[in-house]
């Protein structure tokens, strides 16, 4: 009877193993804002800036990504790849800030 205990260990250890589907995350810029401020996701999954404010905006981080003009009701997509907090900004509007973290 070690088998039935054999696979149930077996399909612990495989779905322990096994990696969640990558998840797609928003982040709005409205009113001169990114939001959520503080945005953490893990190595592999999908960030969107959704641009809703009337004006162009960048969602930039210094060597790390650059977005480049975000058109007004447009969007941006990231993956990110490498492990770390990223601080970004808009290049355009200097005084908007925010946070990546990828776990």
């Amino acid at each position: 009877m070690k088998i039935p205990m054999m696979s149930a260990l077996l399909a612990v250890t495989l779905s322990a193993g096994a990696q969640a589907a990558p998840q797609t995350h928003t982040v709005t810029i409205a009113n001169l804002q990114f939001e959520p401020h503080t945005l953490t996701v893990k190595r592999g999954d999908r960030v969107v800036w959704a641009n809703q404010d009337l004006v162009p905006h960048t969602a930039t981080a210094d060597k790390a990504f650059d977005s480049h003009s975000i058109a007004a009701n447009a969007s941006w997509t990231y993956t990110a790849r490498t492990p770390g907090r990223y601080d970004y900004m808009c290049t355009l509007h200097p005084m908007m800030k925010a946070t990546l973290v990828v776990e």
